[in-house]
Parts: C-alpha cells; structure tokens; sequence
C-alpha cells in the first residue's frame, strides 16, 4: 500500500504492507528536488518505484538504517541508477541487510531489503534549488541523521521524534540521546517537520520541547525510584502502568522494561 500528498514542492509517500487488504505500521518516505529522503519497506518497494518514476530522482539519503527505511534502496537503485548517502555506520547495513537481525514482528511487516551501494554523507546535501544541512540525531539508533533545510525551515526527522508518551522501548534505545537530538532539533526551530510517521506537522518546536520535559521528568523519577530499592518491574509498573499491546505483539522487543533500563544506564 503506498499513498501520495503533497506539501508544497514536498511529497510525501505513505507506504506499508497491506493483509487483507488493511496496512499496519506505516512509514513514511520524502520526495523534494530529485532527492528522495528514506525509501520504505522492502513490501512496498516496487510500488515506491511506479509512484516516483515519473520524477526526476538524482541521490536517495536514508536517515538510518532500519529495514523500514532502507527498504526501497536496491531496487531503486538497480532501476533509476540513484546515489545513496547514508551514516557511515549505516553503510555496512545497506550492503548486507542481514547483518542487521530481524525480530519475526519485523520480518512480517518491513521484511529484508535488498543490498544498496552507499556513500558516507557529508555536513550538506545539495539539489538543483536546495541546500540541506546534515543534522546528527543519535538515539533511536547510533547512524541516525536527520536533514534541515535552512531557508525553508524544513527537518526531515526521520525517527528522531516520535509523538506522545512514550511507555515502551527497544533494548537498544539510548534514551539520554534521543533527548539531546531533541534537544537540537527543537533549537533549529523548524518550520515543518516531516517525520518517519508520516504525520507532517508545523512548527513542532514547541511540542519537542514538551516531549523532552516529559522525558526528563519520567527519567529523574525512575532513577529516584530506583535509588528507593523498587526492582525494574515494579518501577514500570507504577510509571508506566500495563503493558501496551506493542510488547505482546514484538514478543517483548518492544515494551516498558526496555524503557525503564534506558533510564538507568550511564549517561
């Protein structure tokens, strides 16, 4: 399942795998200038090609390497002929997917890319009537990068912000992290930002600063609570309350105690 809008010289590609004709789990690419900025799962590459083979496509960047991102990259690749610039951490990924384990929640939804050529990305990436700065937005993964268009006010974020209250983690989630590259985005005072949900907001600057307070805050009360003598589970349960649905349908990849570890980890 893929769908189109437009923001302006910005399209936004919404694209998911579809079961009976429903899509879960979403995520979303940007076309702007021959630039195509992530590229979706491996289910909804070959629609990802039809969508944007009428449009000019120069250079694909990919803001990290997780297989929801990366997925389109080989097959573009291999059709279009496009560059693809990424974190130099992500570069062994995108030439051997595999190297990258897949949980089975990951391999139904996003499943396995295939193998892309890339480059290191510099501090700019330019188009024909753009300029991009190159943002470093660690956390949601070490080789995450996002893109700021400066004249424009324009952040393309990636997973960098994630919106409401956050109850659950990965294992490898560096919380303290994700606060910083919230931290410095919120500090570029985007006027746009177009995230890895698809849900495009304007001027998120406020709603960040929100999310890092509230971040913040659950941090000091999980390590108070820690200091109290409560063992993990007990910490989640009184901050975080049940467990939601994620947790049981990752198989525990994705739930509260990975969250509650986060905080409790050196910074």
């Amino acid at each position: 399942m893929l769908h189109m809008t437009t923001h302006g010289p910005v399209r936004k590609l919404v694209m998911a795998r579809a079961f009976f004709g429903r899509s879960f789990y979403h995520t979303a690419a940007y076309w702007v200038d021959g630039l195509l900025i992530d590229t979706g799962c491996a289910y909804s590459a070959r629609e990802l090609l039809e969508a944007t083979r009428p449009l000019p496509l120069a250079r694909i960047v990919n803001t990290h390497c997780h297989e929801d991102h990366i997925g389109g990259n080989g097959l573009l690749q291999r059709e279009r002929g496009a560059a693809i610039a990424a974190h130099p951490l992500a570069l062994p990924v995108l030439a051997d997917p595999r190297r990258q384990y897949l949980q089975l929640y990951r391999r139904v939804f996003w499943g396995w890319p295939r193998p892309s050529r890339g480059d290191p990305i510099g501090d700019w990436v330019e188009t024909e009537h753009y300029r991009f700065q190159v943002i470093a937005t660690p956390g949601h993964s070490p080789d995450h990068i996002a893109l700021f268009e400066p004249r424009e006010g324009w952040l393309f974020s990636g997973d960098a912000f994630i919106g409401g209250q956050d109850r659950a983690a990965r294992p490898d989630y560096d919380m303290y992290a994700i606060i910083e590259s919230l931290r410095r985005m919120a500090g570029l005072d985007p006027a746009w930002l177009f995230p890895g949900s698809g849900t495009v907001r304007q001027r998120p600057a406020e709603e960040m600063r929100h999310k890092i307070t509230a971040l913040e805050e659950l941090a000091e009360k999980v390590r108070r609570l820690h200091d109290e003598g409560l063992p993990v589970e007990a910490i989640r349960r009184r901050l975080l309350g049940p467990e939601p649905g994620i947790r049981w349908l990752t198989l525990g990849h994705f739930g509260g105690e990975h969250l509650i570890r986060a905080f409790l980890r050196e910074r």
